[in-house]
């Protein structure tokens, strides 16, 4: 079997691999950090409280917590579709959280402002994550657009 000495040329019109990613920068980095944190301790926080610390009924209300599960991979991978999607569905929480701050007593109160405070963490990350990344591209476009 003949060894494969160089690759073949490109061929014009097709599609080509996306370049490596470069490292993200430290504002990336650190909303990234904040906002899988939050979501994190999002997690933490409606376990204990359903499980443990305030618990209603069966405790079923647990399963609460699964769809913060999902977009984690997405967030570690610096996914913008994630982090879009993640700043809509934080505000099913935070509605929640908000009704239960307003309309219960006891511990309950301070768990649920909490969760409204985590919520804020998560959707400003998010917003922020998008926005600069977004401003990034467009300034590489620009630059790519002015050199030619």
């Amino acid at each position: 079997m003949p060894a494969v000495t160089s690759l073949p040329a490109a061929v014009p019109g097709a599609p080509t691999l996306p370049a490596p990613s470069t490292p993200p920068d430290a504002f990336v980095r650190g909303t990234r950090i904040v906002a899988v944190a939050s979501l994190l301790a999002m997690i933490v926080l409606g376990l204990a409280w359903e499980l443990w610390l305030a618990p209603t009924g069966q405790r079923t209300w647990a399963l609460k917590v699964l769809p913060l599960a999902l977009p984690l991979a997405g967030l570690l991978k610096h996914r913008l579709y994630t982090y879009r999607w993640v700043s809509l569905l934080v505000w099913l929480y935070f509605a929640e959280g908000i009704v239960r701050a307003t309309s219960s007593q006891g511990p309950v109160v301070w768990l649920a402002w909490g969760q409204v405070l985590l919520c804020v963490l998560l959707f400003g990350a998010c917003a922020a994550h998008v926005r600069w990344r977004l401003a990034q591209v467009k300034a590489k476009t620009l630059a790519k657009e002015s050199a030619s």
